[in-house]
């Protein structure tokens, strides 16, 4: 059963910046396409980043183009989310997630995974 733990929330300025980390439980991630996800107060749960297994396809949602960047190490079993910029519409808890699988690419407005993590929470105020 993988399980997974998401650390690096905290209260940032605008403009500001964060380094997200989501460990796994399971000896390696080859076989998961992982995602982050975010969810603000009141509002529906959204994809905003994702990275596949194999070659390491990344896609981010348009809202976040240009200042969110996914990667994963492999020998760490731990996927990162680079938030860059941030802007107080990024606030909300930050969940990763991940569905067992080989795939050339992911989604990132997607938002049906098997496995979730506990998220951790960004706040983006002065």
């Amino acid at each position: 059963q993988l399980q997974l733990v998401e650390s690096g929330g905290g209260l940032v300025q605008p403009g500001g910046s964060l380094r997200l980390s989501c460990a796994a439980s399971v000896p390696t991630l080859d076989y998961y396409i992982i995602s982050w996800l975010r969810q603000a107060p009141g509002k529906e749960r959204e994809g905003v980043s994702c990275i596949s297994t194999g070659s390491g396809y990344t896609e981010n949602a348009d809202s976040v183009k240009g200042r969110f960047t996914i990667s994963r190490d492999n020998a760490k079993n731990t996927v990162f989310l680079q938030v860059n910029n941030l802007k107080p519409e990024d606030t909300g808890v930050y969940y990763c997630a991940a569905v067992r699988g080989t795939a050339s690419r992911c989604y990132a407005r997607r938002v049906i995974y098997d496995y979730w993590g506990q998220g951790t929470q960004v706040t983006v105020s002065t």
